[in-house]
C-alpha cells in the first residue's frame, strides 16, 4: 500500500516547518543571551536543584513512576472504569508490555548513556553544560516531544510501519496501561530517547530531569480512563482555561478521541491527535481535532484479539488470527473500508437452506 500523495506532500510540508521549530528555542536562547551582554559558556557552575519540585522529580525518576501507575491503577479499578475488558489474552499483554521497558529497554538505555556515546563522542561530554536551564527546558521539550510526535505520526502514516504501533491502539479500553502498551520494536527505536540521551550526555542532565518529569503525568493522565478535564468543559466559567489547556497539552478528551474505533461518529480521530506532551504540535500541523467529548468505544474495529506475544514480538512472532495485520500472510494495512466490505459481502450471501 502506498503512502496517499496529499499525506506525502503535506508531510514534507510539515517537516520543513518542524526544522525551524527545532532551532528555534536555539536561536532565542543565543539572541537572548546576546542582549543581555552574557556568555555562560565562559564561567560554567555546577547548580544544585532543591525544592518540592525536585523532590517530586527525584521519586518519579526513582520508583516513583511505578508507584504512580499502581495507584492510578487501583484508582481505575475502583471507579469500574476497566469493566470487562482487561483479562486474559489483554492482561498478559499489558502487563508485557509495562514490564519490558523497565527491564530490559531501561538498562540498555543506560547501557547507551555510558558506554556507547563515550565511545561515539568522546571528546563532547558536558559540550553544553553552559546551557541556562530554562533554555535547556525549552530546548528539551521541543527535540523530545516534537520527535516522538514525528516518531508516532509516520507509524500512522507511513503503511509499512503502521504494524509497529498496532499494538498501541487494538485495546478495547483506556487506562493507565495504555501508555507502555507498545510493541517492542517500537519501543526499543524510540526516537526521542536517543535524541535525550545525547542531549543530556552533552550537559542538559537537570532540564531532562525537569521535562521527563512533568511528561511523563501529562501523557500517563491523557491515557488514564478518569476524564480529569470533564469538569473544565462543564463549567462555563472555566471554558478560558480549558482552550488554552487543550490546545497546549494531551488530555483525555484529545487523546482517547486518538484511540476510538471509528471516526464516524465526529469524535473519534486517529489519523491525527499524534500529540503526546504537547497537543500543540497537532494545532501547529493541522492534525488536531477537538471536540471535548470521549468516544463511545475504542480500539481496532477490525481486532479479534490477536495473541499477546505476537502483539509484542511482532515480527519475529505472528499471530493466528486470519486476515490480522500480525498474521504471516496478512495484509500491510487492513482499513474500515475493508471491514465493511466484508460485512457487506457476507450479507449478501443468500440463506442457506433448510437442513444445510
Amino acid at each position: 500500500m502506498r503512502m496517499d500523495p496529499a499525506v506525502k506532500t503535506r508531510m514534507i510540508r510539515n517537516i520543513l516547518l518542524s526544522l525551524l521549530i527545532y532551532a528555534l528555542p536555539v536561536a532565542l536562547m543565543l539572541a537572548f543571551l546576546w542582549w543581555r551582554g552574557d556568555a555562560p559558556w565562559s564561567h560554567t557552575a555546577a547548580v544544585r536543584h532543591t525544592g518540592p519540585f525536585w523532590w517530586v522529580s527525584d521519586w518519579l525518576n526513582g520508583n516513583g513512576f511505578v508507584e504512580l501507575i499502581v495507584l492510578l491503577g487501583l484508582a481505575e479499578f475502583t471507579l469500574g472504569r476497566y469493566g470487562e475488558h482487561w483479562r486474559g489474552n489483554e492482561t498478559v499483554l499489558d502487563i508485557v508490555c509495562f514490564a519490558l521497558p523497565r527491564l530490559v529497554f531501561a538498562p540498555f538505555f543506560a547501557w547507551f548513556s555510558v558506554t556507547a556515546l563515550p565511545k561515539i563522542l568522546p571528546l563532547e561530554h558536558g559540550l553544553f553544560g553552559w546551557v541556562p536551564f530554562f533554555w535547556g527546558v525549552l530546548i528539551l521539550c521541543v527535540a523530545d516531544d516534537l520527535t516522538q510526535y514525528w516518531y508516532h505520526r509516520l507509524h500512522h502514516e507511513v503503511p509499512w510501519l503502521w504494524r509497529f504501533h498496532r499494538t498501541h491502539h487494538s485495546a478495547s479500553y483506556m487506562g493507565m496501561s495504555m501508555a507502555s502498551r507498545q510493541n517492542a520494536f517500537y519501543s526499543i527505536f524510540f526516537s526521542q530517547t536517543y535524541v535525550t540521551s545525547i542531549l543530556v550526555y552533552l550537559g542538559l542532565g537537570p532540564a531532562s530531569i525537569a521535562v521527563h518529569t512533568v511528561k511523563s503525568i501529562i501523557t500517563t493522565l491523557a491515557h488514564s480512563s478518569i476524564p480529569w478535564d470533564k469538569p473544565l468543559y462543564e463549567r462555563k466559567a472555566l471554558h478560558p482555561v480549558a482552550w488554552v489547556l487543550e490546545r497546549l497539552i494531551s488530555t483525555p478528551a484529545t487523546h482517547h478521541a486518538h484511540h476510538a474505533s471509528t471516526a464516524d461518529d465526529g469524535v473519534g480521530f486517529y489519523k491525527g491527535n499524534f500529540g503526546n506532551m504537547f497537543f500543540l504540535w497537532d494545532v501547529i500541523f493541522g492534525t488536531a481535532h477537538i471536540s471535548r467529548h470521549y468516544p463511545a468505544a475504542y480500539g481496532i474495529s477490525h481486532y479479534e484479539s490477536d495473541p499477546w506475544y505476537a502483539q509484542a514480538f511482532w515480527p519475529v512472532f505472528k499471530s493466528n488470527v486470519p486476515g490480522s495485520e500480525l498474521a504471516a500472510d496478512g495484509p500491510v494495512v487492513r482499513t474500515d473500508d475493508d471491514v465493511r466490505t466484508e460485512v457487506g459481502m457476507r450479507d449478501a450471501l443468500p440463506a442457506p437452506a433448510a437442513g444445510d
